[in-house]
């Protein structure tokens, strides 16, 4: 079955950076777009970055020139580097894909920006 896990979450005063990693499994990955989302406490779960099969991006507007998502089609990986991260940006960080027209998510990685 797919399974989506993602680490590199953490603690970072503001300005710092974060790479989150999502490592997939039970697809054949390189036929899949790929995305980041996140869910700050209170608010929905919102899209911040996504790549297609293609290599288009396409990115949420409050994190354009900040974050950058990539993926390695040999190693079944897909990354969000976050730059100059801001407090708005803490949040619950979820990798997703969907197949078939069915949503796939791992079970989310911790971002807290704070000083």
């Amino acid at each position: 079955q797919v399974q989506l896990v993602e680490s590199g979450g953490g603690l970072v005063q503001p300005g710092g950076s974060l790479r989150l990693s999502c490592a997939a499994s039970g697809i054949t990955f390189s036929f899949y777009a790929m995305g980041w989302y996140r869910q700050a406490p209170g608010k929905q779960r919102e899209l911040v970055a996504i790549i297609t099969r293609g290599g288009t991006i396409s990115y949420a507007d409050s994190v354009k020139g900040r974050f950058a998502i990539s993926r390695d089609n040999s190693k079944n990986m897909v990354y969000l580097q976050m730059n100059v991260l801001k407090p708005e940006d803490t949040a619950v960080y979820y990798c997703n894909t969907k197949k078939m027209n069915v949503d796939y998510w791992g079970q989310g990685t911790q971002v807290t920006v704070s000083s």
